[in-house]
């Protein structure tokens, strides 16, 4: 039962850390804009490229990430086997943050934070849970030139294979809802993708 709180504790925990918005702050504390009013108006790092700047967008990038990172380092500290629901719900932070009248990123970044710290902890593999989406993002991200896409097909690869190599099931489980909520957060991206009127990154050849 102690077990049980403390776990919820951690998804607490998670979700607040995941609602820190990094590309509200810095767009408004360094450029005086809120990131949310241009482009394609949310919170996540490609959005915070376009709107401040590519080097901002990378930063904005690691910090997503980081907050999954941070979240299962401390959980593993305290409740070990806390670690990958905390993990989950820094994403669900991120998407519905808090702290930003709940408009937030897409969870991708935040998303593969939390593939690396599963595999960093035992939950998962690093090359099938983390090495490989990161190279398939890239790959359909050369061919495409669409992060929408290229996130979505990430993160279809990353559950694809928890499930095929995790022994840990209900870890494999919370990757698919992870994957799920990344694709809902993309609904428009995927209405554009039909439609051929989807953004491209004009950087990548």
């Amino acid at each position: 039962m102690l077990n049980f709180f403390l776990t919820i504790l951690w998804c607490a925990v998670g979700y607040v850390i995941g609602s820190i918005p990094w590309g509200l702050v810095i767009g408004k504390t360094f450029f005086h804009k809120d990131i949310r009013e241009y482009g394609s108006h949310n919170l996540g790092g490609t959005n915070a490229g376009r709107v401040l700047g590519k080097p901002i967008g990378v930063l904005v990038i690691v910090l997503d990430a980081c907050k999954a990172l941070l979240v299962m380092i401390l959980c593993h500290a305290f409740t070990p086997s806390a670690v990958p629901f905390a993990g989950l719900f820094v994403s669900v932070g991120h998407c519905f943050p808090v702290f930003a009248q709940f408009r937030g990123g897409k969870g991708v970044a935040c998303g593969f934070g939390y593939l690396l710290g599963l595999s960093l902890y035992g939950f998962g593999d690093l090359f099938f849970s983390f090495i490989y989406p990161v190279l398939i993002f890239f790959l359909v991200l050369g061919l495409s030139r669409m992060v929408s896409l290229s996130s979505m097909c990430a993160m279809v690869a990353a559950t694809i294979l928890s499930f095929i190599f995790l022994k840990e099931r209900y870890v494999a489980v919370l990757v698919l809802i992870l994957t799920l909520l990344v694709i809902f957060r993309h609904i428009r991206n995927i209405q554009r993708i039909i439609q051929k009127k989807e953004s491209k990154v004009s950087y990548i050849k």
